[in-house]
């Protein structure tokens, strides 16, 4: 916990401006979720090209402590609107993360993929799930945060600041949730 604590407090002090330069702010930004776009951190989000509306949307919910997450939120507190915007526009220039780079079980993907159009995942993320505007990119996305994202929205645990996911996810399965986490790690 001690660790977490020291962690928390030196994100914090990093972005929050003790930091002298932009760069010097969104490196700890970058040590969890990727400097390459690409997070190694289990249940941590790869952000690289992340649409900066839809990052700026997901800052300013933890800023506000309307999505609960206490390293993000406590990471944040301190911005102001522009920092907001400046920090996702550096987030959208990132790389897109890769996909994983296992040979993907073929029956498995061939199962994910029909529930991806059964539930028109592509609708909103984009045929190639790259996401747009306010929609975030989940293309290449850790499978681990993947699924902890879609149960959260199926629980109401993860709030959005619309509906939809959680009306989408409502009738998919654990398992279903599971094999569609599995796709997206593996859609380039």
């Amino acid at each position: 916990m001690r660790i977490l604590a020291i962690f928390t407090f030196t994100l914090w002090a990093s972005i929050s401006g003790f930091a002298g330069t932009f760069e010097e702010r969104v490196a700890p930004c970058l040590a969890c979720h990727g400097e390459k776009g690409q997070s190694e951190n289990p249940e941590v989000p790869s952000l690289g090209a992340q649409p900066s509306p839809y990052t700026v949307i997901q800052l300013y919910l933890f800023r506000e402590k309307l999505r609960p997450v206490k390293q993000m939120n406590e990471a944040v507190k301190e911005l102001s609107n522009d920092d907001l915007q400046k920090f996702a526009d550096v987030i959208a220039t990132l790389p897109a993360p890769k996909p994983r780079h296992d040979e993907p079980d073929p029956a498995r993907m061939e199962r994910a993929l029909a529930l991806v159009h059964r539930h028109h995942c592509r609708f909103c993320h984009g045929a190639d799930l790259a996401g747009h505007d306010n929609i975030p990119r989940v293309a290449a996305q850790r499978e681990d945060y993947a699924a902890k994202a879609l149960r959260e929205y199926k629980s109401n645990t993860r709030p959005g600041y619309d509906a939809t996911m959680a009306e989408v996810v409502q009738p998919i399965s654990d398992a279903e949730i599971a094999d569609i986490a599995y796709f997206l790690a593996h859609a380039p």
